[in-house]
Order: structure tokens, then sequence, then C-alpha cells
């Protein structure tokens, strides 16, 4: 499509896919949508990105990022037909992280029917040089139904910028209020008059309602290049950090039913080992139902399964951050439960997030062994402070040998292992 025009859209589910082409020196870029009434998000809520990832009303959400054959793609879905009436376009935007779309090769966005996977609307790089954030695109209501116009309108404030042209609030240092110099006291007369008696005082004001939250855009992406971070350094001291696992699978391949077990579904177990201060070890695990517990060592908690991998969902596990000193070492896992023999043909990403300070995210690397357990972050207490290590190491279990032992005996655990189910 050329800039500017428009095409109808289908009313029901649609991906939405930004897409370029990796390499040296380019960039990093996120999508993100922004549900508008007269121009406007109505509260910051409306805004949907990686530290947002759901719409409260279900209709748009952010699915997570893959790479593949040299390509990025970061995967928005709308479902035009749970959009609130209020709600009259969903900006479809990119911004770019440590660089500018100048820098970004080969940018495009791409709606396709969700259920079908047809391409119902497309629009190739609109020619960015500067630019730190697009809008690539938006859907608008038209005569009952909805439409997609190609925009390519680029800013040169990166997300913040375009966030707040649409009204939303972002998180930015507090200023402090201008030191006020007390007033003088009141000096009595000599002989003062008697005093009326005292009327009552009016009672105390309601207090105000507290404020909203702004948005905050802070992220931390993992690489190869630089695969650790200290959360202490993010602010992420204390409170609960969720530990999320979405993942999304490639096209259907040939020999579906025999090599993914008929139409059972994947289902992929997040898991951790811990090591506490005082010495003591174990797994925090569906099977056996060792789900942990919050309040009580190993202050790991393992949430229900899911087998859809979205990331308003997806695996999760809580790690309480107000007992880290109680924490030697962390190593969360993935295995695969049933409905595949191997991670090939899925793209995962993994997302933590301190309830104080920026989520850290990172994608997992192509799989091109017969692996059935990847091993994906490393937490080390270090003087304190949690050191947080992106591994992303698929493992190949010896014949007979369990994929949590497989992680044991690769990391050093030194755990005795028996059979379990769920």
């Amino acid at each position: 499509m050329p800039k500017g025009s428009n095409a109808p859209v289908p009313t029901t589910a649609l991906r939405v896919e930004l897409g370029w082409r990796s390499g040296p020196g380019v960039p990093d870029a996120d999508a993100s949508a922004l549900l508008l009434a007269a121009g406007k998000v109505r509260s910051d809520g409306d805004f949907v990105f990686y530290n947002q990832p759901a719409h409260p009303s279900g209709a748009v959400r952010h699915e997570g990022k893959r790479t593949s054959a040299g390509r990025v793609t970061d995967v928005l879905l709308a479902d035009l037909a749970r959009v609130e009436g209020a709600i009259e376009r969903i900006v479809l935007a990119a911004s770019a992280d440590g660089g500018s779309f100048g820098q970004v090769p080969d940018l495009y966005i791409e709606v396709t029917d969700a259920a079908s996977g047809q391409v119902v609307a497309r629009f190739d790089s609109p020619g960015a040089t500067v630019e730190t954030a697009f809008v690539l695109g938006e859907f608008y209501r038209r005569q009952g139904g909805w439409k997609f116009r190609a925009v390519g309108q680029g800013y040169g404030s990166g997300l913040e910028g375009l966030a707040t042209d649409f009204g939303i609030t972002v998180d930015e240092p507090q200023r402090a209020a201008p030191a006020l110099a007390p007033a003088p006291a009141a000096v009595p007369p000599a002989s003062a008059p008697p005093r009326p008696a005292a009327t009552p005082a009016p009672p105390p004001a309601a207090p105000p309602a507290p404020a909203a939250q702004p948005v905050r855009l802070s992220k931390v992406t993992l690489t190869k290049a630089a695969p650790s971070v200290s959360l202490a350094k993010q602010g992420g001291t204390s409170g609960a950090m969720q530990v999320n696992l979405n993942w999304q699978m490639r096209k259907q391949p040939s020999g579906w039913g025999s090599r993914w077990g008929g139409g059972g579904g994947l289902d992929l177990d997040l898991c951790a080992l811990y090591e506490l201060a005082d010495g003591r070890k174990g797994v925090v695990q569906a099977l056996g139902n060792a789900f942990g517990s919050l309040r009580r060592p190993p202050y790991i908690h393992l949430d229900g399964d899911d087998r859809t991998g979205a990331v308003a969902s997806g695996e999760n596990l809580t790690i309480n951050l107000d007992h880290r000193q109680d924490f030697r070492r962390i190593l969360v896992f993935v295995t695969i439960y049933e409905g595949a023999s191997s991670f090939a043909d899925l793209h995962a990403t993994v997302t933590l997030r301190p309830q104080h300070g920026a989520p850290i995210e990172f994608s997992l690397d192509e799989c091109t062994v017969s692996s059935p357990v990847c091993a994906l972050a490393l937490l080390t207490n270090t003087g304190g402070d949690l050191l947080v290590q992106r591994e992303a190491r698929y493992l190949v279990p010896e014949r007979g040998s369990s994929p949590q032992r497989t992680v044991d005996r690769a990391y050093g655990w030194g755990m005795n292992w028996t059979p379990g189910r769920k």
C-alpha cells in the first residue's frame, strides 16, 4: 500500500506484524498500539506496549517478538469485534531502541486475518532517516465497519513523544518543590482582651484520591553481547517479580500430527531450581504439585498451567524480592511436557517484571538441536543484589535422563530425582 492509502479490513481478530531485517548496528524496535476516542486516549490503560501488554477490554494485546532467518518481528493482536464502542481509532506504532529508523532496513507493517492467515493489508518502509518513533498505520471505523490506513508519520522524540502526543502520562523524575520560609510567629499584645469561646473546627476534608501512576517506558533487553543486569541498579530490590514465558508457533510444518502429538496442543512447563542461603535446595514446578510459596521458603511461586503462550497469560512464576537475601541462586528453565519432542519451530520471549524498576526481557535463540529443555535465566546473589544472567541454553538429555536431571547436571545442583506427574 502507498502512504496515505486505505483498505477495508474484516471485523475480526487481526494479527499485526511489525518486521525488519536484523544485522550489525541495527537497533531494536518495539510495536505498540493506542486506542483513541476523539483523538486521545481515555486513560493510560488505552496504551498497549511491552510494559502494558494487554488492553483491559482484551481487544488488543502485545504478543511479543521472534527472530528467524535474519528477520525480527514484533506482533500485536487486535480483535476488532471486541473493541469498545467509544474507541474510534487504533494507532499502530513502532519505536526504535538504541538508534533511529534510518538504521532499520526493510521495515514494514503487515495485517493478516488471525484465523486464516490471509494478508489483508501491508505497508512497507516509509523512508525513515532520523526518526525514533513511527505511526505506521491505524485502524479506524467507517460506515459500520473498519478500515486500515497506511500512515508513515515519524517522531524524533521516541516512544515518549509519541505517547504524550496522544495523551499518555509518562513517568519522569520528580522535581522537588521549592522550600517555603516559615511564617513569623504572631506576637501577642501586652494586655490581650478576653478571648471569645472557640467555635468548633470544621471536620477535616477527605484526602484526595491517589493519582494514577504514570506509564513507565524504560526496559532492559538482554542479548548475547550484553547478557546480564543487576536488579538493584534497575530499582528491583523489593516486592514481587513476575517471570513470564510466552511463545508462538511457526506455520504448521509437514508431519504436524506425528511430530506435535496430534491436536493435543503444546504444553510447556516453566520451572525453577533454587538454592537458598542456608544451603537448602529444591525445585518449583507443576510436576508433583511443587508450586512453592511466596510467604515461606522457597519464596517462589508457580502460577497455573497455560497452553496458549499468550503474553498476557503464558507461563508465570513469581519471586519474592523482599527475601532476596535468602537466595543463593535461582535457575529458571522450561521443559516440554507434551505435544512436541523438541523446541524446534518454537519462538519464545522471557520477561522479568519487578514490582519496582524496569522490566527485563530477552528472546530465545532458534533451537537447532533435539532439545526438550531450555535453561532461561540464572539469578545469582552477589552481595545482597541479584544478578540476572540470560542463559537461553538448549540442553539435550542423555538416554534415560529426564529434562530436570539434565538441567541439574549442567548447572551442578546435585539433587536426587524421582518420576513425577501433574
